[in-house]
């Protein structure tokens, strides 16, 4: 398991759009769209919304959560296959894994999901597609109200793709090939 780094900044705030990156680089109703698609696939697979699948919390950090779980699986959308990594965020800050494991509806904040898109989606960040749901489905914004979803701040110095970048496959929690679940 790899280490998380410390004291990252919180989830693209508007000093994203400081940094001179176009609006047009996520949150676009394309997103959203791709997103909803996204959603729905994860409830039929039973991994968000009702008679969800549930493991075991483990201790979570900023920008995600006091205590988090996470699953790996592959999954299609629009007819694409790709890796899907689903970490549900528990909090508030003091919420222990008892607290969680007695009522996870309850203490579910968000739902932040990395996706493998087709080849050429964003080669340069290896395909992913970066999401946060709110515990309904609908989709988290950032201060500046742009949706939190397709290349999540790309080209920021903060946000999803500026932290997960620091990884060479973008994932933290495991060492697995995920490349392999296919």
């Amino acid at each position: 398991m790899r280490n998380t780094p410390l004291g990252l900044v919180s989830m693209v705030g508007a000093a994203t759009l400081a940094t001179g990156l176009a609006a047009q680089e996520f949150g676009t109703d394309a997103d959203g769209e791709y997103a909803a698609l996204l959603w729905q696939v994860m409830q039929e697979s039973r991994l968000t919304g009702d008679g969800a699948l549930y493991g075991h919390p483990y201790e979570g950090i900023d920008p995600h959560g006091a205590l988090l779980e996470t699953f790996y699986t592959e999954a299609t959308v629009g007819g694409h296959t790709g890796t899907l990594v689903v970490k549900r965020n528990y909090g508030p800050a003091e919420v222990t894994v008892d607290d969680v494991i007695g009522d996870p509806a309850g203490h579910l904040a968000a739902v932040t999901v990395m996706f493998r898109r087709e080849e050429g989606y964003d080669p340069d960040n290896q395909n992913w597609f970066w999401v946060k749901y709110l515990p309904d489905g609908t989709l988290d914004q950032n201060p500046a109200g742009m949706k939190l979803a397709g290349r999540v701040a790309k080209g920021a110095d903060q946000g999803c793709i500026a932290c997960h970048s620091a990884q060479d496959d973008y994932v933290f929690t495991t060492d697995a090939d995920l490349a392999m679940m296919k």
